[in-house]
């Protein structure tokens, strides 16, 4: 049974190592075997990413000057959420863009990792760390570099490039960020309080020092890429970053039908948490936000982060929380997006929905599918903290083709 207030994906831009946009995304949901894997083992060395595809980032930021003062993942957010609008046939209308809602999922803007080893090599030589500090800080960093890092600029910047002129909301905290936007947009168009919302999250992996904040806890693999779910200690702490960016266009059904929109799936269901994860109390949580819902013509995208001990417990929940429903770790060939890891889950989850998938298995381990699935749930569960689920429903009314 349809509502008007259904939430109802309608627009969806995506890239990753994979390629840009979604046709590769949709061959490889299709094929019949495990997509090849793109990582890069040399530039990070001992640390294994999944870089960016080749882009020409013209296509979505047409003025050099736009492009010159964004940095990547600036850049590939901006791209993907032009991306999503051309998808849902909105890039052109002034108007629809005029009264879009936009919500961000967004962490720091990149360092100047000159001046960072610059500070670390001279702390390694004075006591007074603290003068030294203030020092570097006023001497050496360029005026402008705090402002470009601010993370509402990513926001901005799709405000500028693609006119997108509505309320605008910015999340930050790792992947309870991605997963607040989300759940945020999908609960304003439940009440009504929006009609469209472009929802979304990049992530540019490139970069020591988001390789540094995983490395920091022990959480980045090291050496070779393995598969999602054998990662195991030994060999780093299982996380393999990926860059990522997944933007989607969420209307409400009234809105989406009034315009005669294509619909790849409807959300039913979106809910966010966090806590502690001692006890079995992240299981407990899982029950909750999971109650209800089978296995039974249920595929499963997990957004597991590939941390060894954490994935393995997730793996484990939903084995025996959805017997039969088969589960597809997606950052084994896209890498962990951080912000954009839920994001990403949806994208691929409606898609998979769209298409009458029969997606294979992206990991050894993984169970094959049976019949094309009528529903998704999409999980991600934070590598230090928050966890959310999402409920995707596979759309049966006629729309545009």
């Amino acid at each position: 049974m349809t509502a008007a207030n259904d939430v109802v994906i309608t627009g969806i831009g995506i890239v990753t190592s994979q390629g840009v946009g979604i046709a590769p995304h949709r061959s490889l949901l299709t094929a019949s075997s495990a997509p090849e894997v793109v990582v890069e083992t040399e530039r990070f060395a001992p640390y294994p990413i999944h870089p960016l595809p080749a882009i020409d980032w013209s296509a979505q930021i047409p003025k050099r000057g736009d492009q010159r003062q964004m940095e990547n993942w600036q850049r590939l957010g901006v791209f993907s959420a032009g991306l999503a609008l051309d998808d849902a046939g909105l890039k052109d209308d002034i108007e629809a863009c005029g009264t879009m809602d936009m919500i961000v999922a967004a962490g720091g803007g990149e360092r100047d990792i000159a001046v960072d080893s610059l500070i670390v090599d001279e702390a390694l030589k004075r006591n007074d760390r603290e003068q030294l500090l203030n020092e570097k800080l006023t001497t050496e960093l360029r005026p402008t570099l705090f402002l470009a890092q601010l993370s509402n600029l990513l926001a901005g910047n799709i405000s500028i490039v693609h006119k997108v002129t509505g309320s605008s909301r910015t999340f930050m905290g790792e992947e309870a960020a991605g997963i607040s936007a989300v759940e945020t947009a999908f609960a304003r168009i439940k009440a009504g309080q929006s009609t469209h919302t472009l929802v979304g999250g990049a992530l540019s992996a490139e970069r020591l020092d988001i390789v540094l904040l995983i490395e920091a806890i022990g959480g980045h693999a090291i050496g070779r890429w393995s598969p999602l779910w054998s990662r195991v200690d030994g060999e780093g702490g299982g996380v393999i970053l990926g860059s990522i960016g997944a933007f989607l266009v969420l209307e409400s059904r009234a809105h989406a039908e009034a315009r005669q929109a294509r619909i790849y799936a409807t959300i039913d269901a979106i809910e966010g948490d966090r806590g502690s994860r001692d006890e079995g109390r992240l299981e407990a949580r899982l029950d909750r936000m999971t109650e209800g819902l089978t296995g039974e013509g249920t595929i499963v995208f997990s957004g597991a982060s590939g941390l060894s001990a954490l994935s393995a417990r997730e793996k484990a929940y939903l084995d025996r929380r959805l017997p039969g429903a088969p589960v597809r770790g997606y950052a084994g060939f896209a890498g962990h997006g951080i912000e954009a890891q839920f994001p990403l889950g949806l994208a691929l989850a409606a898609l998979s929905l769209e298409s009458s998938a029969r997606v294979p298995a992206f990991d050894p381990t993984e169970d094959a599918q049976g019949e094309p699935a009528t529903r998704a749930i999409v999980t991600t569960i934070g590598h230090q903290r928050g966890e959310g689920i999402a409920v995707l429903v596979k759309e049966t009314g006629e729309g545009r083709a």
